[in-house]
């Protein structure tokens, strides 16, 4: 099995099958745009326009499960992300990626990468770490979409090759991306 056995709605509501990316390399992140981490928007676009000839997409979800950071309409949101953000990779409707009416595909993506922890040498990683013990000690426990702005990397070939959390920058993760271009 792999990502291309699923289809996700785009945020004007056409159905995409992810069939339709086969030979890309994908970057698949739940998005909110009221969130503190929406400052990844810029990296993401950015990592977009550097990498998309080589064979990169990044396909956001916007989903407000997580401190309703994503409350507005699909349409909303996609005016938001293109006017603030100039965003021009693949947006899709708002998704929820956790809980009992978790996409298909985020259910997917949680089982090939489980959570790891954070990356508690780093300020935001720490901080994230004792925040949702804290707070939402349940979203902490099992392999389930911790925050908004995880990251899955997949291959060309529809595999799930790592999970990266929230606080992990997309610009940190370039060279492992251009490593499966």
């Amino acid at each position: 099995m792999s990502i291309y056995h699923f289809q996700a709605n785009l945020i004007d509501g056409k159905q995409v099958n992810l069939s339709d990316y086969s030979g890309k390399v994908l970057l698949i992140v739940n998005t909110a745009s009221k969130c503190s981490f929406s400052r990844q928007f810029a990296d993401l676009q950015n990592l977009y326009e550097t990498r998309r000839e080589q064979g990169l997409e990044i396909l956001a979800f916007p989903c407000n499960q997580f401190n309703e950071k994503e409350p507005s309409s699909n349409s909303e949101v996609q005016v938001f992300c293109e006017h603030n953000f100039g965003i021009t990779f693949p947006l899709f409707e708002k998704t929820d990626v956790r809980g009992p009416s978790t996409h298909p595909l985020f259910q997917y993506l949680t089982q090939q990468a489980p959570f790891k922890g954070f990356d508690t040498q780093t300020k935001d990683g720490q901080w994230m770490d004792e925040f949702l013990l804290e707070k939402y000690p349940d979203i902490y426990m099992g392999d389930g979409i911790k925050w908004n702005f995880s990251k899955f990397l997949i291959d060309r070939e529809g595999q799930v090759i790592e999970r990266f959390e929230s606080t992990v920058l997309p610009s940190e993760i370039d060279t492992k991306i251009a490593s499966l271009l």
